[in-house]
């Protein structure tokens, strides 16, 4: 496919911008303008028109087909979430203007911090945060606020099972701590004995998923969080994987202080493309006072970590997240969750003919496969595998995570697919295992039926050309 700036043609154009309605105003003499004009593509209505579609052809999302990303919830949104966000009352306010008439817009936010407290168990929460990582950050900056204000300057450590998050360790580095590691045991859950040792005086604070990345949910949750509480600390839950529990356990009751959420995961927002994302975090009353101040409702609370986001955060996607709330219900959000986790056990049962799980339990919403023994017997890695899955019109699942699993594949199915898109995906499972015992070195080479092929990835990402020059 031709980039648009090599079909851009010089003279073409399609500009039917409005008469400007307002004075113009030149720049001031002293700006520093540019000499040459930008070298922008000059194409017709149809040219451009056509371009996009034919991009949006080739990008793949769930709207196109089965789409078993890991740990990423990519699950079909309701239209009508896109509706209401779009209503021209949201859409038209401006976060400066008086707040009394924004006085909708102040619901929204309050009924979705009521709802979003009431499903995780918290007291309170910020809508600040704009995606996942940056909640995680904010409910640290809690944590250490709280450590902070009591004088207990001594705890410099969190603790991070080796099952989390990859933005788990970034985000406790950020805020200034160090990160203590605890190893799972044999069933993929924390290791008790190691975090007892590690619970020491040093300690700020655990963060845990739960259920973890193994798609397990650990049976020793509230000894877990009993001994951190016991030993001074405070309890973070990362709430990426709140698709599997929401409606059945709540993070407050399993003894954690702080949570973040992922709305543009679990609670029906677009998802992937860089966003835009909304990480609210949620916490316990004695974390209430630290919370990120919004000084257009409150003004300055004194013993607040500050504002870590202008004004409210992704409003639009608060608006999506409250209308799929308000639109299930208590006992949808429940049947969401319990679909997920059966369409995940549905699912794993059929592939594990093919291919090992890497921990052979009863899962939540995901579960991990291991290709250790096909790459060590018939020289085909999880790459190989998911590079061929594609060419069965799937996306390819997580590869190469969680750490702990050699040759891993990730695969969360969600609640929105049906069985016959599951039976479907463990069929394009039981092809790739019997091209692998046919003819492995085939795999090598998918995918084979897509515009383009399998790239020079390490290449590419040592090289790469972020910018168009002419020829």
């Amino acid at each position: 496919m031709m980039l648009i700036f090599e079909i851009s043609k010089k003279g073409r154009k399609s500009d039917y911008l409005p008469a400007c309605d307002v004075p113009l105003s030149a720049l001031p003499q002293a700006s520093k303008l540019r000499k040459d004009p930008p070298k922008l593509p000059e194409l017709s209505e149809i040219e451009l028109t056509r371009h996009y579609t034919r991009l949006a052809k080739q990008a793949f999302g769930v709207n196109s087909g089965f789409y078993p990303l890991g740990s990423c919830t990519m699950k079909y949104n309701p239209r009508v979430n896109e509706v209401t966000a779009s209503n021209p009352n949201f859409m038209g306010i401006h976060p400066l203007q008086p707040l009394e008439s924004a006085k909708g817009c102040r619901e929204v936010l309050d009924l979705a911090e009521s709802l979003l407290c009431e499903v995780t168990g918290m007291n309170a929460m910020s809508f600040q945060p704009a995606a996942g990582a940056h909640g995680e950050y904010t409910g640290l900056l809690l944590i250490k606020k709280y450590h902070e204000l009591r004088g207990d300057h001594l705890r410099t450590k969190i603790i991070i099972p080796d099952s989390a998050h990859g933005t788990n360790p970034a985000s406790a580095a950020m805020v200034g701590y160090s990160v203590v590691n605890i190893p799972s045991d044999a069933n993929g859950c924390v290791d008790m004995d190691a975090l007892k040792k590690a619970c020491t005086d040093e300690i700020a604070g655990l963060m845990l998923t739960n259920p973890n990345t193994l798609g397990l949910f650990d049976p020793n949750i509230l000894e877990i969080t009993q001994l951190v509480h016991a030993c001074g600390g405070l309890n973070y839950y990362d709430g990426a994987n709140l698709n599997a529990i929401m409606g059945k356990s709540r993070p407050g009751d399993m003894g954690f202080d702080v949570v973040h959420l992922n709305l543009h995961k679990t609670f029906s927002t677009p998802h992937g493309g860089g966003g835009p994302g909304s990480g609210p975090v949620g916490c316990k009353n004695i974390l209430k006072s630290y919370l990120p101040d919004s000084i257009m409702i409150e003004g300055r609370k004194p013993e607040s970590i500050g504002q870590v986001r202008s004004f409210y955060g992704n409003f639009g996607i608060v608006v999506r997240a409250l209308t799929y709330i308000l639109s299930l219900g208590s006992d949808g959000l429940k049947a969401a969750s319990e679909t997920a986790v059966l369409n995940a056990n549905y699912l794993m049962h059929q592939v594990k003919e093919y291919f090992p799980v890497a921990y052979d339990h009863v899962c939540m919403h995901e579960f991990v496969l291991t290709l250790e023994k096909t790459k060590h017997d018939k020289n085909i890695s999880a790459l190989d595998v998911a590079k061929g899955l594609i060419d069965y019109g799937m996306h390819p699942p997580t590869m190469y995570f969680p750490l702990i699993v050699h040759e891993a594949l990730m695969l969360e199915p969600t609640e929105t697919e049906s069985r016959e898109s599951l039976d479907q995906a463990a069929m394009a499972f039981k092809a790739i295992k019997e091209k692998i015992d046919m003819d492995p070195d085939a795999l090598h080479a998918a995918p084979l039926s897509t515009p383009i092929g399998r790239p020079d990835e390490v290449n590419a990402a040592r090289n790469p050309i972020l910018r168009y020059t002419s020829k």
